[in-house]
């Protein structure tokens, strides 16, 4: 993980459990000895990423209604430790504003960029209830976001930055798969993997605008470029997380076409699993 990323070390499970007490009741010894979770488990993830945000973030409240996604904390750090170094060789500011578009119920660029940087936020969702948790959790740790609902499901930045508004950065963690069907064979893969039989009461969680939408992840990114033309004086990097390496190519085509005069690919490594974000800017170096 990225050098400044609090937890290139693993999980002290026993000083977790001591912050969380509940978190004792999901753990196991692995064959190898080592302490474990059961990470099928929806309520384990729940209460290790609570454990982790009080601990490392100072979140001393952090909760989010069933079937939302709970994300994991270390892969989420990493993708704001990249981006701070994007803004630095970039010499931007010390005092950081930026957009995260779509939100989740979760919260987590936000909490993590706030507490990591001191960056102020704008979060959005188009999920009314997503936006009621979050911000919850922005009122009650006491942090610089504030979070909007987006009434308009087909647009990104549209209603949400004003006019006269600039921003350093926008992120974005988009909706992988085409369609709820295509999700669900997602669900099941990963319970293959698992070798383990697929249950109802066990899910990976994730609300329909969370885990697809049309088009895919592809789709929505080019949909993303499109309408960041509008707002390229406002905002000086734009940026979505990337999960398929084979959309990278359509992506840098589109931004080609739209006269893009920075693009850059930012791959980062989590143990065996290498993420990436793309960023794109209007202005020049």
């Amino acid at each position: 993980m990225h050098p400044r990323n609090k937890h290139n070390s693993g999980y002290d499970l026993d000083k977790l459990i001591a912050i969380e007490p509940a978190l004792k009741n999901f753990t196991y010894n692995r064959s190898d000895g080592i302490k474990s979770i059961d990470f099928t488990n929806p309520d384990a993830v729940k209460l290790l990423n609570k454990a982790l945000l009080k601990s490392d973030y100072d979140i001393q409240v952090w909760d989010i209604p069933a079937q939302f996604l709970c994300p994991p904390v270390p892969g989420r750090a990493d993708y704001i430790h990249a981006l701070k170094d994007l803004l630095d060789e970039s010499n931007l500011p010390d005092k950081v504003q930026g957009v995260d578009i779509g939100t989740g119920a979760n919260l987590i660029y936000p909490i993590l960029g706030s507490r990591e940087y001191n960056w102020r936020f704008v979060a959005s969702d188009i999920n009314p209830l997503a936006v009621k948790c979050a911000k919850t959790i922005a009122e009650l740790n006491k942090l610089p976001v504030k979070v909007m609902q987006q009434k308009q499901p087909n647009h990104f930045f549209k209603t949400i930055i004003k006019a006269n508004q600039f921003y350093h950065f926008s992120m974005c963690n988009p909706p992988f798969h085409s369609s709820e069907a295509d999700a669900n064979k997602g669900t099941q893969r990963k319970w293959k993997n698992l070798n383990r039989a697929p249950q109802a009461s066990l899910n990976f969680g994730g609300q329909a605008q969370e885990l697809w939408c049309e088009g895919g992840e592809k789709r929505f990114i080019l949909d993303m470029i499109s309408e960041s033309v509008t707002f390229k004086e406002q905002v000086y990097w734009f940026t979505s997380l990337i999960s398929n390496k084979d959309n990278v190519k359509p992506l840098k085509q589109q931004l080609k076409q739209f006269a893009a005069e920075q693009v850059k690919v930012i791959e980062m490594e989590q143990g065996n699993k290498t993420s990436r974000f793309i960023a794109w800017s209007f202005f020049k170096p």
